[in-house]
């Protein structure tokens, strides 16, 4: 604990450089909250997982204990650093939808693993911030703790959750990557950032499947991205149609966001530049891949971690609703897969084509 080794003025210079170290090191967005748990967040947290709305995601219900605050987590954390990093699309995320022989897979997958940037980025502000003040402690946490970092990122107002639950910011629109650092430092917190989306539904109304019993409330086991990425098993039916060609992740209700139209392409870090062969791959390369293949073409990418079986599954979904009758032998020989999930997905595709 370091409470009081600073001046008031002390932290505040020490906040303006940490702000610039964080920007040079490729961070769009930099806001300060209290470490201190808010009893409100930890309410809708646990509603939302009494409700069943994090499906298969038993890690949630298992450290909701420790995810519904900082000082949960950590009791002698004084301070969160939200800090954002963008990776605006350069293209119509939509483009490919009336393509049916392509598949869809959602913009923050289509670059490098955004895990490994981010935390590289967050370590490197780390170890700054410790130089700074050697005697503070701080911990930092990418998307893989039991941290919320979305609600921390409205509380440090670097933007609001939106209707979609989802972060979006004025200046970037909803193409930021979250990261958080927990320090004993006591910074001044920002003002929480006020919601912005007044009567706008879109959000709401482009979900293919009707994933949102409220604004602000997602039922992840009606969501595309969970489906076909966290969901482990065969997607049930009632979905299947509505996924159309999306084969990793959904950014319909993203997309639609009216605040992307400030977003700039020109703020997305290097390292989220689209690999070309996954802006707009064919169904029928993909269904060939076997575990190998798989590994080799997402080496280095955020795909690589569901696995060729889970991959191959949502690929076979897509080709079902492709129509396309070229795509046939392909899929026929993939009812005889030794993952009976990539079987059933091929066995409920081949008749459609």
């Amino acid at each position: 604990m370091v409470k009081g080794a600073f001046t008031s003025e002390a932290l505040a210079d020490l906040r303006l450089k940490l702000e610039a170290k964080a920007r040079e090191l490729g961070f769009v967005s930099v806001g300060f909250a209290s470490a201190q748990d808010d009893p409100e967040r930890a309410r809708r947290l646990h509603e939302w997982i009494a409700a069943g709305h994090h499906g298969e995601m038993g890690w949630m219900e298992d450290r909701a204990d420790v995810r519904q605050g900082p000082q949960s987590l950590w009791p002698e954390a004084q301070s969160v650093i939200a800090l954002g990093m963008a990776y605006t699309p350069g293209h119509d995320p939509m483009a490919l939808e009336t393509a049916p022989d392509h598949a869809r897979i959602s913009v923050y997958a289509q670059g490098r693993d955004y895990h490994d940037t981010v935390k590289k980025a967050l370590k490197a502000l780390a170890r700054w911030l410790v130089e700074q003040a050697p005697e503070s402690e701080l911990k930092v946490f990418v998307d893989t703790a039991p941290v919320m970092e979305k609600p921390l990122g409205e509380a440090a107002g670097i933007g609001w959750q939106g209707k979609h639950t989802n972060m979006v910011s004025r200046e970037h629109g909803n193409w930021l990557f979250l990261g958080a650092i927990y320090s004993t430092l006591p910074f001044a917190p920002d003002a929480p950032h006020e919601d912005r989306c007044g009567s706008c539904n879109a959000c709401q109304t482009a979900c293919p499947t009707d994933a949102f019993p409220a604004p602000y409330k997602l039922d992840a086991r009606r969501c595309i991205s969970y489906l076909t990425i966290e969901h482990s098993g065969p997607i049930p039916e009632e979905f299947r149609e509505a996924i159309g060609n999306r084969i990793y992740g959904c950014d319909d209700c993203l997309a639609v966001c009216p605040w992307n139209k400030f977003a700039d392409a020109a703020a997305r870090n290097a390292a989220f530049l689209p690999r070309g062969e996954l802006v707009a791959p064919r169904l029928a390369d993909l269904l060939q891949l076997d575990d190998a293949a798989f590994r080799t073409l997402f080496s280095g990418s955020p795909i690589k971690r569901i696995g060729r079986g889970r991959f191959v599954r949502n690929c076979l979904i897509a080709a079902g609703n492709s129509g396309q009758a070229d795509l046939r032998g392909a899929v026929a020989a993939l009812t005889q897969d030794d993952d009976p999930v990539v079987a059933d997905a091929a066995e409920w595709a081949l008749p459609r084509l």
